[in-house]
Formats: structure tokens, C-alpha cells, sequence
């Protein structure tokens, strides 16, 4: 096998894992607070990865004319994880807790689909760092925008029967784009798997200082340890799976991939979602609900495809 096919291979677990990981959400909120789910998966996603940097770092010594960093350097580098993984992990806990909260209300497919469009978002956001989107990012806009009004928008209530799981997951979107574009800054400057490790350890912290100032008690949910251990399946699985394992299968498939084709297969996250919600909790769509997902998935690929001259 090549190792570009390995590594889509990869990225298509890497895919599947992110994917169903909505369904270890939306199965956490049925025992604790969202808050409290997030700060404990997260903190679990800090120890994960904590071996994949030993494993990487091991790997990088062995390249051919690797160079010891010097003291200096090293300090260095740990003061940029420290400031960028800060602000990175302010930003993951802003978008993770709009989108843990909107998964009280809201069905782990829609969830998926929903969150999926930071992808359209982040052209747009771009604007403001002084980047100018393609041409094709407005038709998709437009077109992930009639999407989600098909899966989100009854048709006998109209706007009056929007689900409010769903605008708080369009907020998600929103922050998850933000975060996107932060990454795309600070990423350059630093090893990745560590500048991670950062933002999961902050964004843990923050979640767990909301459950001490009882942002979860506010919706009704207590600290209970009986709780927490019902929940310890869907927290394993999204700390471990989703965060350590994903990211690093992320980290190293990416290597061998091309970066189209990488996040084409990475957007499948939403149909996995989707898949993951009917098997195991029963989740349905209508046909309206379907075709919102088709087009929106539709916006979703068309706005990563390279232009002609990038082909």
C-alpha cells in the first residue's frame, strides 16, 4: 500500500472518529452538564497526547541532520505554546461550549452538518485579516445558507419552530471558524501536537472554572460522581478518540496526503455524524432534512476545491 493511501485511509477514520464522536456528546448530556463534560474530556485529551508528543519527538531525532534545539530555543518555543496555545484555548472553549450546550436541544446529525459549515464561514471571516475569498465562496455561502434553512426550518412553522439547539450550533460554527483562522496563525510558529496539547489544556481549565462558578447548575445539572461515571464512556471516547487519537492520526496522515483530498475527507465528519445519530440513537430525517444536508455538504466541497491555477 502507498502512503498516500494510507494515509486516506487515515483521514478517513480520523473522519469516521470525529464524526461519531456528536453521538458520545449527545449521549454525555443525558448524565452531566455540558461544561463538565467538556473540561473532563479535554483534560483527558492533555494525557493522550502527551505520549504522541514523546512519539514525535523520538521520530523527528532519528531524521537525517536533525539538530538538537538549544537551550534558548527551547525556551522559546515553550513561551510561543504557552501565549499561542492560551489564546487558541480560549477561542476551543468559546466554540466548544456553544456546541456542547446546543447538543441538549439538538440531534447529534444536525449537529454535525451545522457545525461542518466554520468550512464556508472561514472565507468570510477572512476579510478581516485581510484576505480576499474567491469568487466561488459567495454562491456556496448562499447555497450552505439554503441548506441549513431546509434542515433547520420546519415547513408548517416557519421560523417560529427553529429549534434553539440549532442557532446555538450555528454560533458553534461561527466560533469554530474564528478558531480555524487563529490555529492558521499560530500553527506556523510551533509544533503542532504540542500548540494542541495547550489548547485543550486551557479550554479544560476554563470549562472546569465554569463548573466551580455553576454555569452547569444553571441548566440544571449538578456535580454528582455517580454521574460522571455513568458518562465515562462518551468521555473516554471523545478525550481519547476523538482528540488524541484523531488529532494525531490527523498530524501524521497529513504528511503523506494532499491537502485537498485531505479535507475533502475530513468534511465527511458531518455524514458520519449523521450516519453514527440513525444506528445507534435512532435519529431520523425528512426529506427536506436530507436535501438541507446534501446542499450543505454540496457548499461544504465546493468551497475547498483549488482553483484552476492551483490544480
Amino acid at each position: 500500500m502507498s502512503k498516500k493511501m494510507r494515509g486516506n485511509i487515515m483521514l478517513l477514520i480520523t473522519a469516521a472518529i470525529w464524526g461519531s464522536a456528536f453521538v458520545a456528546q449527545k449521549s454525555g448530556m443525558d448524565h452531566v452538564g455540558p461544561f463538565l463534560f467538556n473540561g473532563t474530556r479535554m483534560l483527558i485529551a492533555v494525557i493522550t497526547l502527551t505520549p504522541a508528543i514523546a512519539f514525535f519527538d523520538a521520530q523527528r531525532r532519528k531524521e537525517p541532520g536533525y539538530i538538537e534545539p538549544s537551550a534558548e530555543d527551547k525556551k522559546k518555543e515553550r513561551k510561543l505554546v504557552l501565549i499561542g496555545g492560551g489564546i487558541v484555548g480560549a477561542v476551543l472553549f468559546i466554540a466548544s461550549s456553544f456546541q456542547q450546550v446546543g447538543m441538549v436541544w439538538t440531534t447529534a446529525g444536525k449537529a454535525g452538518f451545522v457545525t461542518a459549515l466554520y468550512m464556508v464561514l472561514v472565507p468570510i471571516l477572512s476579510i478581516f485579516f485581510g484576505k480576499r475569498p474567491r469568487a466561488v465562496t459567495w454562491p456556496c455561502v448562499a447555497l450552505g445558507a439554503i441548506g441549513l434553512f431546509l434542515l433547520c426550518v420546519p415547513k408548517d412553522e416557519g421560523f417560529s419552530g427553529i429549534n434553539k439547539g440549532d442557532i446555538i450550533m450555528l454560533g458553534s460554527a461561527l466560533c469554530f471558524a474564528m478558531h480555524i483562522l487563529v490555529i492558521d496563525h499560530y500553527s506556523p510558529l510551533m509544533d503542532g501536537v504540542r500548540l494542541s496539547r495547550m489548547q485543550f489544556l486551557t479550554a479544560g481549565a476554563l470549562s472546569m472554572l465554569a463548573v466551580l462558578l455553576g454555569f452547569d447548575a444553571k441548566s440544571g445539572y449538578f456535580f454528582e460522581m455517580d454521574a460522571l461515571i455513568s458518562c465515562a464512556v462518551p468521555i473516554l471516547y471523545a478525550g481519547v478518540l476523538s482528540a488524541g487519537v484523531g488529532y494525531t492520526l490527523q498530524v501524521v496522515a497529513q504528511k503523506d496526503t494532499d491537502p485537498t483530498v485531505a479535507s475533502l475527507l475530513m468534511s465527511l465528519e458531518s455524514v458520519f455524524a449523521v450516519i453514527s445519530g440513525a444506528i445507534i440513537l435512532g435519529e431520523q430525517m425528512g426529506l427536506r432534512e436530507i436535501i438541507g444536508c446534501v446542499l450543505m455538504f454540496a457548499a461544504i466541497i465546493i468551497i475547498q476545491l483549488p482553483e484552476k491555477k492551483d490544480k
